[in-house]
């Protein structure tokens, strides 16, 4: 079966520093009609399974461990067996939300993640928070940016352990050296290309976020 891009959203918090916000989550299901991933498990884990329906959840990939983008990761993995993977640099925030109860394994930069015939890459993107991840998809000319890259700009690096120069660097270092038309797939918001954003980079800079 062809490989394929299903999306949901999914409404609730998101609380650091203090402070909590409503937000709504895109979350994203990769694979074809017999498997998938799923990136990123925010609200509403019986949501997410209906957009898998039925099929073998290979492992729920997490962009950051913000608790908007990892609260019902660990019911999910109950649910479907999957494992939880996270980038080790955002243990940190991942124990914020919920405590001794660890990923079942660690993403790494440059690592590799086969699914429905396709590659995932993991793509370390430091900034928003210091283990963030994109996953780029070559064979479907998609990658999927978590709080890193929307359309208009970097994410948010107000708040602890972001950094809005690491971010940046990021964008350049990483994410901008992508075709223009891979699309940008993130973790809030409308979809965008490469092509698009790269030409605004030092607009970002210079405005500061």
């Amino acid at each position: 079966m062809d490989a394929r891009i299903d999306r949901t959203t999914t409404s609730g918090t998101f609380s650091l520093d203090g402070q909590t916000f409503e937000v709504d989550n895109n979350v994203w299901v990769l694979g074809d009609d017999d498997e998938c991933v799923v990136i990123d498990a925010p609200h509403d884990a019986a949501a997410i399974r209906r957009v898998i329906a039925g099929r073998r959840l290979v492992a729920i990939l997490a962009t950051h461990a913000h608790d908007d983008h990892v609260r019902v990761a660990p019911a999910l993995a109950e649910a479907t067996g999957a494992p939880v993977l996270l980038h080790a640099d955002d243990l940190v925030l991942w124990r914020q939300v919920h405590g001794s109860r660890e990923p079942a394994g660690h993403l790494v930069d440059g690592q590799e993640i086969e699914v429905a015939g396709i590659v995932v890459r993991v793509v370390h993107t430091p900034g928003h928070a210091p283990g963030a991840v994109c996953f780029d998809v070559p064979a479907l000319d998609a990658v999927f940016t978590g709080d890193t890259l929307f359309a208009g700009g970097p994410g948010a690096t107000g708040r602890s352990y972001s950094d809005f120069h690491l971010i940046i660097r990021s964008i350049r270092d990483k994410l901008f050296h992508l075709p223009d038309s891979r699309s940008v797939l993130p973790g809030h918001g409308a979809t965008t290309t490469i092509g698009a954003e790269r030409p605004h980079l030092d607009e970002w800079i210079s405005r500061g976020y």
